[in-house]
């Protein structure tokens, strides 16, 4: 097996150990996609409890969503890590029935600390928000069986 293939199935599994805990993005229907060394994918239909007063999606949920694909991608190296910092620009809105893609991708990993992008689309590939992410490593691999 290639360096990079060991690195794909590092990724895998380690997204697979997080979701199969993540009981939070599971109650909200959250799909993995993708996932790579550095980069995820995932997705949620926006269901009709999701909407806001203006009978938009919640915007904490779609941050949930971004938050979810941050998570997977600054975990796929294999050290655990966590989000020390997030910022997210909403712009464009979310609406009942959307399917809504976060696509994370790492920007700088170094050391301890890596920084990552989420961006957010619909089913016609508009661009809702992006999310910057600051993550920190904290130890040990992701993957347990704790």
């Amino acid at each position: 097996m290639t360096e990079h293939e060991l690195a794909c199935r590092q990724a895998e599994q380690s997204a697979l150990a997080l979701l199969s805990r993540d009981r939070a993005s599971a109650s909200l229907g959250m799909e993995l996609l993708d996932v790579g060394p550095g980069r995820a994918r995932l997705r949620m239909r926006v269901r009709d409890d999701m909407l806001n007063g203006f009978l938009l999606c919640h915007g904490g949920l779609l941050c949930a969503l971004a938050d979810t694909a941050f998570a997977i991608a600054c975990n796929s190296w294999g050290p655990q890590a966590v989000g020390a910092a997030i910022s997210m620009d909403y712009l464009r809105p979310a609406r009942g029935g959307d399917c809504v893609t976060a696509a994370a991708e790492c920007l700088h990993q170094g050391g301890r600390q890596g920084l990552y992008e989420v961006r957010l689309s619909n089913q016609r590939d508009e661009t809702l928000a992006l999310l910057r992410g600051r993550s920190h490593r904290i130890g040990a691999c992701a993957v347990s069986d704790d």
